[in-house]
């Protein structure tokens, strides 16, 4: 565990806040992730599954978390299962949870080992009706391979066929959704070395450096602070902004160029995502001035537009529409592009500039869970990131911030990271 121990009080609560949403006889089951394999015999650093940390605070593969608030027994309404260790896996793989170290790590009193869960889940599945299981339910999710989760699903359904299933992800999106205020300190944590991050690269960036060197900068910043990247880094100059998901991170960043850096920290699992494009000698010219302000406008206007019970999908009608108009005196659309309106949103005239979606929550994911088909509520987390790609002048210009929605108005948790374009000069000076 890189980051700093979390009260176990915030898994307790957690716990408790799922129970309430159980209806009664119900057992609820969430599994860790597989350990993602590569080529041979390799594998890749295990990614926690994140409902498991968001309940439990454990990172462990081969973990079960089983809760069943009506059980019989008190001692069996919440359950940990871990791998057990042995002075083999220490040798090879280092150090392993101790059933008391999880104790201490969750709040959860009963922690078993894995080869103990056959022998428990029989006895409560014997006294339950209803089985919550766990899918990725994500509607971006390209799902190609048999997870953990899939094949326990697959193999409890089959062993114990009379039971009532049920979707765990429908109640887990609707918790996850709203941030605790321990989740909101997480997240402005991992802001804050995300703008560690790029204030040292904007004071190394200079033509002739390479993008894979700038990437390198914010790897050294990120892991000083206990942090990793959010996701892939896009470090891309020149045209290599108007490639949306550029990640080959190659190029040498030339004089004149915009370098586009859409870099972010993860910090105990919470993860930032900030967007900023900076000029490679330091100074915009002015049609890259005009640009840049033109996407600030509407990135503005849209933080104020996070408000509780705006849907969505009109958030991004209206961002599309001031963009349209920004567009216009760019000399991009013409005036009368902006009474095109056709049933499919992404043949309106201005997705040639603004392909993308204007934001999504953030949090345990990058695109964290969440029903983005209801009405914006406190305590969401939304990123923020309007842009603009002009493919036929060889540059591109994104801007992002997180932003917290409350009651009282917007949030925006990366307010202290340089966004003005005279900011941004004369950081880099």
């Amino acid at each position: 565990m890189r980051h700093a121990p979390i009260d176990p009080q915030f898994f307790i609560s957690n716990r408790r806040r799922l129970m309430r949403l159980l209806p009664p006889g119900s057992i609820a089951l969430v599994n860790a992730n597989d350990i993602p394999p590569t080529n041979s015999d390799g594998t890749l650093r295990p990614v926690p599954n994140s409902d498991l940390f968001y309940l439990t605070g454990v990172e462990q593969e081969e973990s079960i978390l089983l809760i069943f608030p009506d059980a019989d027994d008190e001692r069996l309404r919440e359950i940990l299962f871990l791998r057990e260790t042995s002075e083999l896996i220490s040798i090879w793989e280092g150090h392993k949870l101790s059933r008391e170290a999880a104790r201490e790590t969750t709040g959860i009193r009963n922690v078993q080992w894995i080869s103990e869960f056959p022998k428990f889940l029989h006895r409560l599945m014997c006294e339950a009706d209803h089985v919550w299981l766990n899918s990725n339910e994500h509607k971006r999710a390209d799902i190609v391979v048999t997870s953990r989760e899939a094949r326990f699903v697959r193999g409890l359904q089959e062993r114990y066929p009379l039971h009532q299933y049920h979707r765990l992800a429908r109640l887990m999106h609707r918790l996850r959704i709203v941030k605790q205020p321990t989740e909101v300190e997480l997240l402005k944590q991992a802001c804050a070395i995300t703008r560690d991050g790029f204030e040292r690269v904007s004071r190394f960036v200079q033509p002739g450096v390479s993008e894979h060197e700038v990437e390198a900068e914010f790897a050294h910043e990120f892991i000083r602070q206990r942090g990793n990247f959010a996701y892939n880094p896009i470090i891309a100059s020149g045209p290599n902004a108007c490639i949306l998901h550029y990640n080959d991170n190659d190029r040498p960043c030339r004089d004149g160029d915009l370098l586009l850096l859409d870099v972010a920290a993860n910090y105990a699992n919470y993860n930032a995502d900030l967007t900023r494009t900076i000029p490679v000698n330091g100074r915009f010219t002015q049609r890259q001035r005009q640009v840049y302000e033109a996407v600030l406008r509407v990135l503005r206007a849209s933080i104020a537009g996070l408000k509780p019970g705006t849907k969505p999908k009109h958030w991004q009608e209206a961002a599309e529409e001031m963009m349209a108009r920004e567009c216009v005196d760019l000399g991009l659309l013409k005036t009368s592009d902006l009474r095109e309106n056709p049933e499919d949103p992404m043949k309106r005239p201005v997705k040639k500039y603004f392909m993308h979606g204007l934001g999504h929550p953030l949090g345990l994911d990058v695109h964290d869970v969440g029903f983005t088909t209801e009405p914006f509520a406190a305590g969401w987390v939304m990123t923020v990131e309007p842009g603009l790609y002009l493919r036929d002048e060889g540059f591109g210009v994104r801007l992002e911030n997180d932003v917290l929605i409350t009651d009282k108005g917007p949030v925006d948790l990366m307010a202290d990271i340089p966004i003005e374009p005279d900011d941004i000069e004369k950081l880099m000076a």
